[in-house]
């Protein structure tokens, strides 16, 4: 486990495998960086309320020793150290701090959470350190303009709360929609979503907003609330064990609304089984990845690369897990940006190649999903594709969708 420090050794992957290149020279402003390492930091919270995500940083420390062990990024070694934060911004803003005063990496990569990743980004920026890939989709990751030195990865909150609406509008135009949302950036974002699509009808659509606080231990009374709202739609905007709870604790009261569940909460292993797979049939998600409980993707030659990857360096670890494939293509987009840099991995040039991905695509992601940045896109994916739980996995159904 890693609530101690970790550092890992990795190597390439697959089609990212790079080639061992002669060592050049360090360019300016390059710390943790020698002519045989990278060294990377991260928090992640292996503890507290949103420990199920923990597996995230596992999976990347995983995927970093499979990219050392065929021979780095260039010719040098990934050193990862990922930290524990138990998801509290206060501990996020002591890690973080050791991590570059200290530990002297090259930039922080992956952190998970709204609040923690808020809690230190005024102070990466005013420092010029990368705070690459954010583990979160609020949309304040994605803000060239005032937070250069900050990058999202995911679809944002506020794009999957658009298409939910826009579902709602040509299935259920009458729907009286409740909401349970985490009282933070990441919850408030589904509610501008919602607004943004609903607009003056807002109002009379959603009829109980209900929040929680991650202290609390359940969020049981608020679902009794949005069941006594008369609400017929549910959008949960939670994290995993929240989540979990709201879905069972719908159906135990018998409440049936039409559900729509958070992408960052759809993982089968870490939040459908602990709430009951039968109690989640129906439910409604936007997904950007190949889920790896879909029947669809048995076969499928991305899939079987990550599977192959899964046996290899987490033998035992259960493959129905989302989060073990979201942090595989993380750490992929992660090194694809490494290798761009060549022989200058200054933290100028480390944050100019992540705004420079061109059509990257992955083998975890749905198919014809591209990662693509710029100088003012600060939000690699875009697209999702809603999917429905008949049971036992995920099913896809319409187009890519982009909001």
């Amino acid at each position: 486990m890693f609530s101690r420090r970790a550092i890992l050794k990795a190597g390439g992957a697959g089609a990212l495998a790079l080639a061992v290149r002669p060592r050049p020279s360090l360019a300016a402003n390059a710390p943790g960086v020698t002519d045989t390492e990278i060294k990377i930091g991260q928090t992640m919270p292996y503890s507290g309320p949103a420990s199920a995500y923990g597996v995230i940083g596992r999976a990347e420390a995983a995927y970093f020793k499979m990219v050392n062990d065929q021979g780095g990024v260039n010719g040098r070694k990934i050193n990862f150290l990922s930290l524990d934060d138990g998801y509290s911004p206060p501990k996020t803003v002591e890690q973080t701090r050791r991590l570059v005063e200290q530990e002297q990496v090259a930039f922080i990569f992956n952190s998970l959470g709204t609040a923690p990743d808020s809690a230190v980004r005024d102070y990466l920026n005013e420092n010029k350190v990368p705070q690459l890939f954010v583990a979160t989709g609020a949309s304040k990751f994605g803000d060239p303009e005032h937070f250069p030195w900050t990058m999202g990865w995911q679809p944002t909150y506020q794009t999957e709360a658009r298409i939910y609406a826009k579902h709602i509008q040509a299935n259920k135009p009458d729907a009286k929609i409740g909401v349970l949302y985490q009282n933070d950036d990441f919850g408030k974002d589904y509610l501008i979503g919602l607004k943004d699509v609903f607009g003056a009808q807002y109002a009379a659509m959603v009829v109980k907003e209900a929040s929680y606080e991650t202290s609390e231990p359940t969020v049981d009374s608020q679902i009794i609330d949005l069941q006594s709202s008369g609400a017929d739609a549910f959008v949960i905007a939670a994290t995993p064990k929240f989540a979990a709870q709201a879905l069972r604790k719908a159906y135990d009261v018998g409440w049936k609304p039409l559900e729509y569940l958070t992408n960052v909460s759809y993982s089968v292993g870490a939040v459908l089984k602990p709430a009951g797979l039968e109690k989640c049939v129906g439910v409604l998600t936007g997904a950007y990845g190949k889920e790896p409980t879909d029947p669809k993707w048995k076969d499928d030659a991305g899939m079987n690369v990550w599977r192959d990857f899964m046996n290899k360096y987490m033998p035992g670890e259960s493959q129905t897990d989302n989060l073990f494939s979201y942090g595989y293509g993380a750490a992929a987009t992660m090194t694809q940006v490494l290798k761009q840099c060549g022989a200058d991995l200054s933290r100028e040039r480390i944050m100019k190649e992540a705004a420079n991905l061109k059509d990257l695509e992955l083998p975890t992601l749905l198919p014809g999903m591209k990662i693509n940045t710029s100088p003012t896109n600060y939000n690699p994916i875009r697209q999702m594709q809603l999917a429905r739980f008949d049971g036992q996995s995920w099913v896809l159904f319409g187009d890519l969708i982009t909001a």
